[in-house]
């Protein structure tokens, strides 16, 4: 099995390739990265022996058509994700998480390969203060920034290739995610790096707000996905 792991030096990308490679060690993990400032060769460094590493763009449809055409699936983690960057600078969530979506999913329809697309929780908006009900599949999209509108668009580009072209796929909408080598600028690694300098821990709004946390080691068995066409699991 050849795997095609694009985002693959990022924050949760890396953990994923870290379970790859430890659990299923006879595959073949090649990472797509364009090392923005929020990739890290490093990130990659304890597996490095064990995988091919591409630096390049996943809107470089060229490349992505060629990396594509060599697995059997791909896994695209390859996102801009902080809100807050959005607000200051929306182009490169447009770029990359519409664009760089088309990209792989053009290369996918073109080789017939098997297709997973990380997403986000945040597609769905906001929950009132207090509200007992969670999200599910079937929740309404409502994004409320520019991070979160390009990962709503992405995930419909998805539902829409699985349709118009039969494209095997599935899209995956996590919650907020902590642990190993995610970037300093996230909420938990801030308030923690805050407190280890004497800095005052930052208070967003009026300190109300409640968001659920999953730790990356929690969501990394992969290979068995929900979809949200019916909201059956669709073992790959």
């Amino acid at each position: 099995m050849t795997l095609l792991v694009a985002g693959g030096a990022g924050f949760i990308g890396s953990n994923f390739v870290h379970y790859t490679v430890k659990h299923f060690p006879d595959w073949k993990v090649t990472v797509l990265d364009a090392l923005t400032y929020a990739g890290n060769q490093a990130n990659l460094a304890p597996v490095m022996d064990r995988i091919e590493f591409v630096r390049g763009d996943i809107c470089d449809r060229e490349l992505a058509n060629r990396l594509v055409g060599e697995c059997d699936i791909v896994v695209n983690f390859a996102a801009e994700t902080h809100n807050d960057n959005s607000l200051r600078d929306p182009e490169p969530f447009l770029r990359t998480n519409v664009g760089g979506t088309f990209s792989l999913l053009e290369a996918v329809r073109r080789h017939g390969n098997r297709y997973h697309h990380i997403s986000t929780d945040e597609v769905f908006g906001d929950l009132p203060l207090g509200e007992t009900s969670k999200f599910v599949e079937g929740t309404p999209y409502n994004p409320s920034s520019p991070y979160s509108a390009t990962k709503a668009g992405s995930d419909h580009l998805v539902r829409a290739w699985i349709r118009s072209f039969q494209v095997r796929a599935t899209v995956t909408n996590c919650a907020n995610n902590y642990g190993p080598y995610q970037h300093i600028e996230k909420v938990i690694p801030r308030q923690i790096t805050n407190v280890l300098i004497g800095a005052k821990p930052r208070l967003y709004g009026a300190g109300l707000n409640v968001r659920e946390w999953t730790h990356v080691d929690i969501i990394m068995p992969p290979f068995t996905w929900c979809s949200r066409r019916g909201g059956s699991e669709k073992p790959i």
